[in-house]
């Protein structure tokens, strides 16, 4: 694991973009503030950029760099979720513009396992998450059913759990609005 992260923090310095697992489902990532790197994402994907893309952190303090104003509701259901959750907040900052909805909301969430927390805390900015697919087919459970054209278009793939067979899904999600009001996205 601790070559992978040294050689993803290359690629993430550098504007790349990796393959990656998450607490979640494997994703393709870059970093959340280099607008350049999440274009490319969009071309990887060839995902219309009006369909934004959540971004990871490596944990909930960190919150108040991204989002200007913090619903209390969002520490509660954050402390309360027993799964993965990604919370579409109201007024986002410091983002790459392409993660941004037309409302300058985004969907962040707080990893939840060992790798992206080491990699997201040594890097120090968000990295961006998104399912390792071509946009409108299905999501892959595990790494062996990632397309290969999407390994062919990242600049690194994480070696760390590609023999994890054991199926994952993607994370619920939640919108809240400026006044604390909730919105399931998915279940």
């Amino acid at each position: 694991m601790k070559e992978d992260i040294s050689n993803s923090l290359k690629i993430l310095l550098e504007g790349g973009v990796i393959l990656y697992p998450t607490d979640t489902v494997w994703g393709i990532g870059c970093d959340a503030t280099n607008e350049n790197a999440v274009q490319r994402i969009y071309r990887i994907k060839k995902r219309k950029d009006s369909k934004s893309m959540l971004v990871l952190i490596d944990y909930p303090d960190r919150l108040n760099q991204y989002v200007s104003n913090i619903p209390d509701i969002a520490w509660k259901m954050m402390n309360e979720s027993k799964n993965p959750l990604t919370i579409i907040y109201p007024d986002v900052l410091n983002l790459a513009p392409g993660l941004l909805a037309a409302d300058n909301s985004a969907g962040i969430r707080v990893a939840g396992d060992d790798f992206c927390q080491q990699l997201i805390g040594q890097f120090g900015k968000p990295v961006v998450s998104t399912s390792a697919n071509i946009s409108g087919n299905p999501t892959p459970k595990n790494f062996s059913e990632i397309d290969s054209l999407i390994q062919k278009s990242v600049d690194y793939i994480v070696r760390y759990r590609q023999d994890d067979q054991i199926p994952h899904k993607p994370s619920a999600v939640i919108k809240l609005g400026v006044n604390g009001e909730v919105t399931t996205i998915r279940e």
